[in-house]
C-alpha cells in the first residue's frame, strides 16, 4: 500500500461509519426500518443519505399528513 492509501482508507471509514450511525438513529427516532438504513449507510456515501432525506423523510411526512386528512 502506498502512503496515500493509508491516509484515504481511515477517512473513508470514518465518513461511512458516521453516516451509518446518523441514519440508524434518525430512522429509529422516526419509526422507520433503522437496521436497514444503518447497513445501507455503510455501503457508500452520500447516496444513502440523499435517498433517506428525499424519499423516506419527505415521503413519510407527505403520506402521513395525507392519511390524517382522510381519517377525519
Amino acid at each position: 500500500m502506498t502512503s496515500e492509501e493509508l491516509v484515504v482508507i481511515p477517512i473513508v471509514a470514518i465518513i461511512l461509519i458516521t453516516q451509518s450511525t446518523l441514519l440508524f438513529f434518525d430512522a429509529r427516532k422516526h419509526g422507520h426500518n433503522y437496521w436497514l438504513w444503518g447497513i445501507i449507510g455503510l455501503i457508500q456515501a452520500p447516496m444513502p443519505s440523499l435517498f433517506y432525506v428525499l424519499f423516506v423523510r419527505r415521503g413519510g411526512y407527505y403520506f402521513n399528513k395525507r392519511n390524517k386528512k382522510h381519517k377525519k
